[in-house]
């Protein structure tokens, strides 16, 4: 069994995505000065972009170039992940927990017998065991399980994006690349008609610099709308707790926390949020964070540079006003 950490680095139409820089930064900090990091990206005409990898981390790249793995289907991704695994044998493999990480995991774990911990937030190697000890929240976000998989290999993780940071990039560093050849049957794949997608598509909340949060104290799907002009002044994207999602006011992709995404806005603006320990696990590494609450005992305001103690349906507004008027100054002079 080798040492080595593979990252599986996902693309999305030729475009490595973010998530796959966070994964080789984490492991490049797990690998040391001992072990070698691995990406491993699949696609069709992808080798010029798996190149860039090197600068992120990778000490190997191994590319898989097949028209079968243009778009993202199961099946073929499956095969060609289990097979290099089987054959590399590394000691860790990750995986982003996006739509596809969560889809290609849990069905490659199965295949080459051994575990996966899903929705990592915490990823650190035991200096004793030299196991990898995988954290995540469990029964709701209530608690953190530290999960190790002792008896097989290799261990591996999907992690949530947002929760790694990408290293500085090193222009001048080589990796040695790979092209590994693999062949599809037909019986393993789906026929691929169409690929629809939307035309109109907001920013991932984890892409995005600037966030307009709202909690439980925007009192209903109504106090969206105040945030989103203030959004929009701003040029950035809204965001929500766990409550005003379970109550229905806003979609399960704006969540933020323990249960949802993590965040790193340059500017986080926490809405009627009080601060409980799952919402501020995700946005807590926020450049700059500005709390608005009724409540002055609020826990947000512990981690808030800026508080404003009142009701967010009267301070949003002005806000959102005293913005334009500025921006029309801005023009006038």
């Amino acid at each position: 069994m080798g040492r080595d950490i593979f990252v599986i680095a996902e693309q999305r139409d030729g475009h490595i995505m973010k998530i796959s820089y966070e994964l080789l930064g984490k492991a490049r900090a797990l690998a040391g000065e001992d072990r070698r990091v691995a990406a491993v990206v699949m696609g069709k005409n992808i080798y010029e972009q798996a190149a860039k990898l090197a600068a992120y981390g990778a000490d190997k790249i191994i590319v898989v170039e097949h028209p079968a793995l243009d778009e993202y289907m199961t099946e073929p991704y499956t095969k060609a992940v289990s097979k290099i695994i089987t054959e590399r044998a590394p000691d860790i493999v990750l995986f982003g927990a996006t739509a596809i990480g969560r889809d290609l995991a849990p069905r490659v774990s199965a295949r080459i017998h051994t575990g996966l911990t899903a929705d990592c937030t915490g990823l650190e190697m035991d200096p004793e065991s030299g196991l990898l000890l995988m954290t995540r929240p469990a029964f709701g976000g209530n608690i953190m399980a530290t999960i190790v998989c002792e008896n097989h290999r290799p261990q591996m993780a999907t992690v949530r994006p947002g929760v790694m940071q990408a290293i500085h990039t090193e222009p001048e560093k080589a990796a040695e690349i790979e092209k590994y050849a693999m062949d599809f049957e037909m019986d393993d794949r789906i026929e691929l008609h169409q690929v629809v997608r939307p035309e109109h598509k907001a920013v991932d909340i984890t892409e995005a610099d600037i966030l307009i949060s709202g909690g439980r104290g925007v009192k209903g799907p109504e106090g969206f709308a105040d945030m989103k002009a203030l959004a929009d002044a701003l040029g950035g994207e809204v965001a929500a707790s766990r409550a005003c999602v379970d109550s229905g006011w806003t979609g399960k992709e704006r969540q933020v926390g323990q249960t949802g995404k993590t965040v790193r806005p340059k500017l986080y603006i926490a809405c009627g949020i009080s601060g409980a320990i799952q919402h501020v696990a995700g946005m807590e590494d926020s450049e700059w964070i500005i709390a608005i609450n009724t409540d002055e005992r609020a826990p947000i305001f512990d981690v808030a540079d800026l508080g404003i103690v009142g009701d967010v349906h009267q301070i949003v507004p002005m806000l959102t006003e005293a913005l334009r008027e500025y921006k029309v100054m801005q023009n006038v002079f």
